[in-house]
């Protein structure tokens, strides 16, 4: 940003202090005082080479901005990266918790199968258990009726026997009997 000579002369032409009146080139002249002040600020700008410090300045600051803008690019990036990480880690542990889920559902309906089925069994189990006490009831009930039959038989037997058998009858049937035994064991 140097100040060249067409510059100056473009200000000095572009300045309001033609339009005063009286001759300009006067120290009695304000605008003529004050374009030679503005002119003599610039030369002494110039002369310590303030356009130049300026420029290092403005450009250190731009280099230093430049920095920056990369620096927070490459934030940027590095937090899309951690973020791209933590979503990818975010879906492997939902399908994990999804394959856990899906496994504990599994276990739960074969538990409750299983379950079914053992209850099924047990009840199978009682009522055969019922049923053969029910047999096993019945075997004895019906046992204890040919018992009872079979001990009122042998009294009415007896008791009609012993009425109408005379004493050669009944060594009679003594003999007979002993016969019957000693062919069946021979």
């Amino acid at each position: 940003m140097r100040f060249t000579l067409t510059s100056v002369f473009a200000m000095m032409v572009a300045s309001p202090a033609f339009a005063a009146s009286g001759p300009f080139f006067s120290l009695r002249n304000t605008d003529f005082v004050v374009l030679l002040a503005f002119l003599v600020f610039i030369g002494i700008l110039v002369y310590f080479k303030v356009p130049s410090m300026m420029a290092k300045m403005l450009d250190g600051r731009a280099e230093g901005i430049q920095t920056e803008i990369e620096e927070a690019r490459k934030l940027r990036e590095d937090a899309q990266t951690l973020l791209a990480s933590y979503e990818r880690k975010q879906k492997e542990v939902q399908e994990q918790a999804d394959r856990i889920v899906a496994a504990a559902k599994q276990e739960a309906a074969e538990a409750g199968a299983q379950a079914q089925a053992d209850l099924e069994k047990s009840v199978e189990r009682r009522l055969a258990g019922a049923q053969e006490q029910i047999a096993s009831a019945e075997a004895s009930a019906i046992k204890e009726v040919r018992d009872q039959a079979i001990q009122i038989a042998v009294a009415a037997s007896r008791e009609i026997i012993g009425k109408q058998m005379t004493a050669t009858d009944a060594n009679k049937l003594i003999d007979e009997g002993i016969a019957q035994v000693d062919t069946k064991l021979h």
